[in-house]
């Protein structure tokens, strides 16, 4: 398996196809393995990376809290080894907030990015009281609270449909040490407000939303879609958080459409 070496510690991440890159970055419990679909047909005309971000999947845990910084910072390390240079970026959920720092910090790296069911927004003070009690309820009993967060991330009407991918999220999850969940809620709790960055790149950046979505919800989010010079949005009236799994061909349909723009 390939890994390059960050802070003293090993990151995973695969490496598929030739051309223009494309570097996915999955979302919080998630791991490179949400890719699988989006990879393989992506990689039929692009050079396609997926990353196992710090504390998940099969990459080390760094430190005990793992700030958007952190994050950006392992991202670039492989890119880097790979000798990457002008790719769009995606990030699911968390994987989001990511590549907005990344594009804060990189923007010369970048083609554009995709925010893929995430948003610019920092946590209010109840998001960030909420993290808090979130980290204690994973010290005390993270495989229970793993089978309560994934379900909850799909519109309840379609949780039956999608049983088996439930379960499937919630068991690679449960391979994720609590030290990793842990150390991405207070990560997130902490990260910065990005509207600014929103506001003044001029790299075409593309918004994929879900209008049932209970953790970015749609409603509030039509003033940030308007923020960047370029963009465009695909917006989602049925589907919830996990868009690649609730509406894989549209979406994948979208991002290759929207790679076939930037590059």
């Amino acid at each position: 398996m390939p890994y390059t070496a960050f802070k003293k510690k090993e990151l995973h991440y695969t490496d598929h196809g030739k051309g223009d890159p494309i570097v996915l970055l999955h979302g919080f419990t998630e791991d490179l393995r949400i890719w699988k679909h989006f990879s393989a047909r992506l990689s039929k005309n692009y050079r396609v990376v997926c990353i196992d971000l710090p504390g998940h999947g099969k990459s080390e845990c760094i430190a005990e809290a793992h700030p958007m910084e952190l994050m950006v910072d392992s991202v670039f390390a492989v890119l880097k080894y790979l000798k990457l240079k002008k790719c769009l970026l995606i990030g699911h959920s968390m994987g989001g907030y990511i590549t907005l720092a990344f594009a804060s910090k990189y923007p010369g790296l970048l083609k554009g990015f995709v925010l893929f069911h995430s948003h610019c927004f920092a946590d209010s003070p109840e998001d960030k009281r909420n993290r808090t009690r979130t980290v204690e309820v994973v010290k005390k009993d993270r495989f229970g609270f793993l089978s309560m967060f994934i379900p909850g991330l799909f519109p309840e009407e379609v949780r039956k449909k999608f049983q088996k991918e439930i379960e499937f999220l919630i068991c690679c999850a449960r391979e994720i040490p609590r030290e990793g969940i842990v150390a991405a809620l207070k990560g997130m709790r902490e990260r910065k407000d990005q509207t600014a960055l929103l506001k003044s790149t001029k790299l075409p950046v593309m918004f994929i939303l879900g209008l049932k979505d209970s953790k970015a919800p749609a409603l509030k989010l039509w003033d940030m879609i308007s923020l960047p010079a370029v963009s465009e949005s695909l917006i989602l009236r049925d589907c919830g958080h996990m868009g690649y799994i609730e509406a894989p061909e549209i979406t994948l349909k979208a991002i290759k459409n929207f790679a076939r723009r930037v590059f």
